[in-house]
């Protein structure tokens, strides 16, 4: 199985001086990736990423995902050139999102009247940059012009987090695949990959990438982990696009999308998500307590051989 590591979407963050120990130890353990969120607040993961790929080898890193209102795509292709020239050809997934209405329009003052159009102009500006070519787009939304961003330096791949239809085919057009979060294995069979896929044929592109972020925790104490997952994943239920996936799956709320139980379900609970079209899961591991937060990631190294 293909399994990496998400952290940061449980809540805890990490401080720079603990991102090299953490990406080194799922190294280590047999993870092929890791991942890190761009919050609204806390470390900046690109940085970080850029920092533990530096010290540590042979482990995909990834953002996810990088809010894409937070920084014009100029800049956004600067730094994620830098991060790829930082750790190394192959190595850096540049996950990019468009957040959420609340933080674009109450936090940053931006409309997000037309996100989708947002997104494919950013991609319009960001995709030449990245292949090591010039740009000089103008639209509706986005203005770029730019010779070279950094000429030489490797190309990293890009996944859009797609929830939606729009989202998806766009993912397939023009990014390496997609990232997401609290969707199912029904709405992964159904919906996203069919969806992107065709779009990526379409587009005379390659067969794109599914990255399923998932919660999982291996416990006994079911009850007190479901009540845990409600809590700490609350927000992700009132969110219009997250809410719109959980709602596709017939789930009341995040909590009913996790994967709790003991080795075997978690086994069989991953499984069912590969069987569903993903080609990577995301852990983001969560737990009541230390004997099952150790527990969770003996049981996830275990699969990962």
């Amino acid at each position: 199985m293909d399994i990496g590591i998400f952290y940061g979407a449980a809540g805890r963050q990490l401080d720079p001086d603990e991102v090299v120990d953490e990406v080194m130890l799922a190294r280590d353990q047999g993870f092929g990736s890791f991942w890190m969120p761009q919050l609204p607040s806390g470390p900046d993961p690109m940085i970080e990423l850029a920092m533990a790929g530096a010290a540590v080898s042979d482990i995909e890193l990834g953002t996810g995902v990088i809010n894409v209102y937070s920084r014009h795509p100029l800049t956004a292709a600067q730094q994620a050139l830098t991060v790829t020239k930082a750790v190394g050809e192959g190595r850096f997934s540049f996950g990019i999102g468009l957040s959420h209405k609340p933080v674009i329009e109450g936090m940053l003052g931006m409309s997000f009247e037309r996100p989708v159009r947002y997104m494919r102009e950013f991609l319009e500006v960001l995709n030449p940059l990245l292949r090591d070519e010039a740009v000089s787009y103008g639209g509706d939304l986005l203005t770029g012009r730019s010779q070279n961003m950094y000429p030489g330096a490797p190309k990293p791949a890009v996944y859009l987090a797609a929830l939606g239809p729009q989202m998806l085919r766009l993912a397939g057009r023009m990014a390496d695949g997609t990232m997401t979060w609290m969707t199912g294995n029904e709405t992964l069979r159904s919906l996203t990959v069919p969806t992107m896929t065709e779009a990526a044929i379409a587009a005379g592109r390659p067969e794109p990438r599914s990255i399923v972020g998932l919660p999982v925790c291996c416990t006994d104490d079911i009850d007190a982990t479901r009540l845990l997952a409600a809590q700490t994943f609350a927000v992700y239920g009132q969110l219009p696009s997250y809410r719109a996936m959980l709602d596709r799956e017939g789930l009341s709320g995040p909590e009913d999308f996790c994967i709790i139980g003991n080795e075997e379900q978690i086994e069989a609970g991953l499984a069912a998500s590969f069987a569903a079209g993903a080609d990577t899961v995301a852990v983001v591991e969560f737990a009541t307590n230390d004997e099952d937060r150790v527990r969770t990631r003996a049981c996830l190294a275990a699969l990962t051989s």
